[in-house]
C-alpha cells in the first residue's frame, strides 16, 4: 500500500494519527514520520499494522495485549524508532501473530521480509542497516591485507566479506554476519554459508551496531569458540583486539602503527596508519 492509499483510506475512516495509532499499536512519533514522508520505507511489520487497521472494521477499543511494547537494544525515544533500523522490535504489532522477541528460528529467519537484512541472535531478530561508504573500505583493505598474507603462507584458511550466514552455534536460535571472518576448517563449509564459529572475526561498529558487538557478539564469539576477535570503532579511531585463546581482555590499540592477528602469532600485520586515513576521508 502507497502512502497516498494510506493517507486516502485514513481520510475516508475519519481518523486522526492519535486514533490510527491507537488501532494500529504503531507509536505516534512514527506515524507522523510515515505521514509526513519522512520515513520513505517503513519496516514490514509497521506497514503490515497500519494496513490492518486502515482496512479492517475500526475496534471498539485500542489492544492491550503485552506484544505491543518494543524492547531496544537501548534507550529510545518512540519518534526515533523508524530512524534506527538496528533496533530490536517485535515483527507483531496485532493478534494475528503471536511470536515475540526470544522464540524467533531459523525459519522465521529464512522467511524474513528480503528488503530487510537481519540476524538472528538466541531467538531475537536484529535488522541491520546496509554498511556505509568508509565501513566497506576498511572491510575491504582488511580483507585484501589478510588474503595477501595468505596467499604467501600457504594453507586452508579462507577470508570472507559480509554477507555470508555462520551458523554459529550449530543450532536454530541463531545466524550472524559478521563484516569479516577467516576461516580454517573447511569441514565447517556448507553451500549456504559457515557451520559452526570461524577462527578470527572482524566487525566495524556504527552507531546502530555498537552495543550489540560490544557485549551479545562478544559474548556469543567467546562461548562459540571463536579464536579471535578485533572490534574496530571509526569515531574513537580505536581497535580492540581480543585473543580468547590466551586471555579474555582485549589489546586496545589507537588507529597508529600496526597490530597483528594473534592466530598467526602477530606473523599478519594489520597497518593502522592506513585505516585511519581511510576513516578521516569519511565524507560527512
Amino acid at each position: 500500500m502507497t502512502l497516498e492509499e494510506m493517507k486516502r483510506l485514513k481520510a475516508e475512516k475519519g481518523y486522526t494519527l492519535a486514533q490510527l495509532s491507537e488501532y494500529s499499536q504503531v507509536p505516534l512519533g512514527t506515524l507522523q514520520k510515515i505521514f509526513t514522508g519522512e520515513t520513505a520505507n517503513p519496516r514490514y511489520a509497521t506497514r503490515q499494522a497500519i494496513e490492518k487497521a486502515l482496512c479492517g472494521p475500526e475496534p471498539s477499543s485500542p489492544p492491550q495485549a503485552e506484544d505491543s511494547h518494543v524492547p531496544v537494544t537501548y534507550p529510545l525515544g518512540q519518534s526515533d524508532e523508524e530512524s534506527l533500523p538496528n533496533c530490536v522490535q517485535e515483527t507483531a504489532y496485532y493478534g494475528e501473530q503471536e511470536k515475540r522477541q526470544g522464540t524467533y528460528t531459523l525459519a522465521d529467519y529464512y522467511s524474513w521480509p528480503k528488503e530487510q537484512r537481519v540476524e538472528l541472535i538466541d531467538g531475537t531478530i536484529y535488522v541491520l542497516e546496509a554498511p556505509g561508504f568508509v565501513h566497506q573500505r576498511i572491510a575491504s583493505e582488511m580483507l585484501f591485507a589478510i588474503k595477501s598474507f595468505l596467499r604467501q603462507k600457504g594453507g586452508d584458511c579462507i577470508p570472507l566479506l559480509s554477507p555470508i550466514d555462520v551458523r554459529l552455534d550449530c543450532d536454530d536460535r541463531t545466524m550472524v554476519q559478521p563484516d569479516l571472518i577467516i576461516l580454517c576448517g573447511k569441514d565447517k563449509i556448507k553451500r549456504w554459508g559457515i557451520m559452526g564459529a570461524p577462527d578470527f572475526i572482524l566487525e566495524i561498529l556504527s552507531k546502530t551496531t555498537r552495543r550489540k558487538d560490544c557485549t551479545k557478539k562478544l559474548q556469543k564469539y567467546s562461548d562459540a569458540g571463536v579464536r579471535e576477535y578485533w572490534i574496530l570503532d571509526p569515531e574513537k579511531q580505536m581497535l580492540l583486539a581480543y585473543d580468547f585463546i590466551h586471555d579474555d581482555l582485549p589489546c586496545i590499540y589507537p588507529l597508529r602503527g600496526t597490530a597483528g592477528l594473534a592466530i598467526y602469532d602477530g606473523q599478519l600485520q594489520i597497518d593502522l596508519d592506513e585505516i585511519a586515513g581511510l576513516i578521516q576521508d569519511w565524507p560527512e
